[in-house]
C-alpha cells in the first residue's frame, strides 16, 4: 500500500512533483509541511503586493501505482474558472477522485445543510431520518423520505451510527480488507474479491452475503458493485458502494444477485477520550435483496439490513479486543475474474521500452516474509513490466501444459492411500489450488495466486516409529527412492521427525523423470545448505481440526529451514530433508499440542522452494499432500541399513 502526494499548478497540471509514503502518518506530515511552505509563500507575495496563481494539492493511496489524473481529480475542480478571477493563491486539498457518475454521495447532506442552495437534482434526499432502535451500542436510523420510482423489494435506506476507539486510518484499512479478517467483525461476509481495479480510488468488487434469515429456505445473495473512497481534509475517510453490471461477473449458479441503491461508510474523528482515539462510524446501506415475495417480506428485508448494518458494533468490538493495527487493505483476486485489470490495462497506451527484461529479473524480493511491503521497482522497469505482461501470461500457460505421466502403481508405503474425503488413516495429494503463491508479477503487485500443477508426484508415505531418531530413511531397502532411483527416476524425501519418548517419522517421497537445467528446483537440490536452508518453504493448513489447532498451525508459509534444524543428505538420485521439528520450542509445543488430538486432525502440507527474483517466478509446489485422522498404532519401526556415512 502506497500513499501517494502529488503537487502542481492548476494551470500546468502535467508539470508536478510527486511522492510517495508507506503510511497515512508519514504522508500528512509530508501534507502539513507543503502547506507551510505555501503559506510563507503568500505572506510574503502579500508584503510585495504581487499577483498570484491558483495552487492545487492531491495526494491518493494506490497499490503500488500513483493515483488517477484525470480532468475531474479534485472535487473542486468544478470551481477553477470561478478562482481564475481571483488573485489570490487557493490551496486545495483532497485524496481522491470525484465519485463516478453513478454513485450518490449521501455523505453530501452535511454539506448542503450548510449552503443556501437546493439541489433539485437530486430525487433522493437524505436529510429526514428518525431513530428506529438502539441495538449493540448503535444507533440505527431509517429514512422517512419514501420514493415512488424504486421497486418494491427495495428496503428504505437505514444506517448505523457508532463510536470506535481506533483512528480513522485503521478503520478504513479495515473495511477497505476483504480477506480472511474481515470474518472477525462482519457476521454478513462470506466471500469478496476483487473484479477490477478502475484506479487508485475506485474498483469494482463482487461479494457474497453470510444472511441467517431461514437460509434453508431461501437462496444466498451476492453483489456486484462499484465503490469509491476518499480522504477528505479533516481526517475523514469516505466509502461508497453502488451496484453495477460487469462482463466479468455475470450472475453466480446458486446465487440470487442483489442490488445495492446506495450505501458505503463515513469514518470521521472525535475528540480523544483518556487519551484514547474515538472515531464515529456511520454505515448507510438501502439495497434491494430481489428475489420472488421479497417485497411482501418486509421483516426479511429489515432483519438482513440490520445484520450488515451490525458491522460497525462489530469494528468496535475488533478494535477494543486486539492489538493489531495498521494492517494493509488486502482483497483476494478470484481467478476467473482476475483478467479484467488486466484487460484494462492493455487498453492503455504504453511506452516503447528498450528495458532488456534481464534487467527486471534482477529485483530481490524479501528473504523470509510473503507480506514485505517495502519494495521498490525502478520506472523503467515497471514500463518493462506492463509491455511483457501479456508475453509472460502466454510463457506460463505454456509451462503448465500437463507432461507425461509416470507409472506410480510401483511404489508403495506402509501408510494407506486413498482419496476418499471420510477416509481415515491414510493420505492422498493435495490440490494444488487449495495453496497460494507468489505470481509471476508478485514483485509488482504482491499478488498470489492458486499454485496448480506440482513439479513432482507424490508416490508414497511411510510411517515409522523408533526409540530414537530416524535419520536417513532414504537408504533403507525398497523404499520408494530406491525404486525411483531404479528406474532412473529423481526423488525429493522429506522425513518430518517427531520427538518424543517414542520417535515418529513420516516421510513423502516425491518422484519425477528428471530436474529441468536452470530451474530454481535444480538449483535448490544441486546448491549449498545455506541455500537450501533460506528458500526451503512449508505452507500448511488445517482443513478439520479443534479451533485451537487450527489458530496454532496457521497457515502462514514458513521458511521451514529458517523456523526448524533441517539436514540435507544428497544421494546419487534423492535429495532428503530431514526436518527436526524437536529442535524449536514453539514448534514443539504446537507438536504437543497435535499430536494428543491426530487422529481428529486433517493436516494439508505444502512444500515449495521460495522464489526470490522474477526470473524465478511464479513459484510452484514441489508437491502437495493430505493426512486424515493418523493413527499412532499404525506406525512401524523400519529396517534401516547401516548408514555409510
Amino acid at each position: 500500500m502506497v500513499y501517494v502526494l502529488s503537487v502542481y499548478n492548476k494551470k500546468e497540471k502535467y508539470i508536478r512533483i510527486t511522492m510517495a509514503a508507506f503510511n497515512i502518518q508519514e504522508a500528512l506530515i509530508w501534507k502539513e509541511k507543503i502547506e507551510y511552505v505555501i503559506d510563507q509563500h503568500q505572506g510574503s507575495q502579500v508584503a510585495n503586493g504581487n499577483k498570484y496563481i491558483s495552487f492545487e494539492y492531491k495526494s491518493g493511496m494506490d497499490n503500488g501505482r500513483t493515483a488517477s489524473s484525470s480532468d475531474h481529480e479534485s472535487q473542486f475542480s468544478a470551481q477553477e474558472d470561478e478562482d481564475d478571477a481571483h488573485p489570490n493563491l487557493s490551496r486545495r486539498t483532497t485524496i481522491g477522485n470525484g465519485p463516478p457518475e453513478s454513485i450518490f454521495d449521501w455523505t453530501r447532506e452535511l454539506d448542503s445543510d450548510l449552503s443556501n442552495q437546493s439541489n433539485n437534482n437530486q430525487a433522493f434526499s437524505r436529510k429526514h431520518w428518525r431513530l428506529l432502535q438502539c441495538q449493540n451500542g448503535l444507533r440505527i436510523f431509517e429514512e422517512l423520505l419514501e420514493v415512488d420510482y424504486l421497486p418494491r423489494s427495495c428496503s428504505r435506506a437505514m444506517k448505523a451510527v457508532g463510536v470506535v476507539e481506533a483512528t480513522c486510518e485503521e478503520i478504513f484499512e479495515l473495511v477497505m480488507s476483504m480477506d480472511g479478517t474481515r470474518f472477525e467483525w462482519d457476521c454478513s461476509f462470506q466471500y469478496g474479491s476483487l473484479v477490477e481495479e478502475v484506479d487508485g480510488h475506485t474498483a469494482v468488487l463482487y461479494h457474497r452475503l453470510q444472511l441467517d434469515w431461514f437460509p434453508m429456505f431461501v437462496w444466498p445473495r451476492d453483489l456486484c458493485y462499484v465503490r469509491y473512497w476518499r480522504r477528505n481534509d479533516d481526517g475523514s475517510y469516505v466509502v461508497l458502494f453502488r451496484s453495477r453490471e460487469h462482463e466479468n461477473c455475470g450472475p453466480q449458479p446458486g446465487y440470487v444477485r442483489a442490488h445495492i441503491e446506495s450505501g458505503g461508510f463515513n469514518i470521521s474523528p472525535l475528540k480523544p477520550r483518556n487519551g484514547r482515539p474515538r472515531t464515529q462510524v456511520q454505515h448507510l446501506m438501502q439495497i434491494d435483496l430481489k428475489g420472488w415475495g421479497v417485497g411482501y417480506a418486509p421483516s426479511f428485508q429489515q432483519h438482513c439490513l440490520l445484520q450488515v448494518l451490525n458491522s460497525v458494533a462489530g469494528l468496535r468490538e475488533w478494535f477494543s479486543q486486539t492489538d493489531e493495527r495498521n494492517a494493509p487493505p488486502r482483497i483476494p483476486v478470484m481467478v476467473n475474474m482476475s483478467s479484467a485489470s488486466v484487460s484494462s490495462r492493455k487498453g492503455q497506451k504504453l511506452h516503447d521500452s528498450s528495458i532488456n527484461s534481464a534487467n527486471r529479473n534482477s529485483v530481490m524480493m524479501d528473504d523470509y516474509s510473503d507480506e514485505d511491503e517495502e519494495f521498490q521497482i525502478a520506472e523503467a522497469e515497471q514500463e518493462a513490466y506492463q509491455n511483457g505482461l501479456e508475453n509472460d501470461m502466454k510463457k506460463t500457460a505454456v509451462e503448465e501444459e500437463p507432461a507425461d505421466q509416470m507409472d506410480l502403481s510401483c511404489f508403495s508405503g506402509n501408510l494407506r492411500h486413498d482419496d476418499h474425503d471420510k477416509a481415515r488413516d491414510c493420505w492422498k495429494v493435495s490440490d494444488g489450488s487449495n495453496f497460494r503463491v507468489r505470481s509471476k508479477h508478485f514483485c509488482y503487485d504482491k499478488t498470489k495466486i492458486p499454485a496448480g500443477k506440482h513439479l513432482m508426484d507424490l508416490v508414497a508415505v511411510d510411517w515409522f516409529k523408533d526409540t530414537k531418531r530416524m535419520d536417513h530413511v532414504a537408504r533403507r531397502q525398497g523404499c520408494a527412492a530406491q525404486v525411483a532411483s531404479e528406474k532412473g527416476l529423481f526423488s525429493i524425501i522429506f522425513n518430518l521427525q517427531v520427538p518424543g519418548s517414542t520417535h515418529y517419522s513420516m516421510v513423502f517421497y516425491f518422484v519425477t523423470k528428471e530436474l529441468v537445467p536452470g530451474s530454481l528446483l535444480q538449483r535448490f537440490v544441486d546448491g549449498d545448505d545455506e541455500f537450501r536452508t533460506s528458500r526451503l518453504k512449508l505452507i500448511p493448513s488445517v482443513p478439520k481440526g479443534s479451533w485451537i489447532v487450527r489458530q496454532s498451525v496457521g497457515s502462514t508459509p514458513c521458511l521451514l529451514g529458517k523456523a526448524v534444524d533441517c539436514n540435507y543428505i544428497r544421494g546419487p538420485k534423492y535429495l532428503e530433508i530431514d526436518v527436526d521439528i524437536g529442535s524449536s520450542t514453539v514448534a514443539n509445543g504446537v507438536l504437543g499440542l497435535v499430536i494428543g488430538v491426530i487422529t481428529t486432525l486433517v493436516v494439508d502440507m505444502a512444500f515449495l522452494v521460495q522464489a526470490n527474483t522474477t526470473d524465478e517466478l511464479p513459484e510452484r509446489l514441489i508437491g502437495a499432500v493430505r493426512v486424515s485422522h493418523i493413527d499412532l498404532k499404525s506406525a512401524i519401526v523400519p529396517k534401516l541399513e547401516p548408514d555409510p556415512s
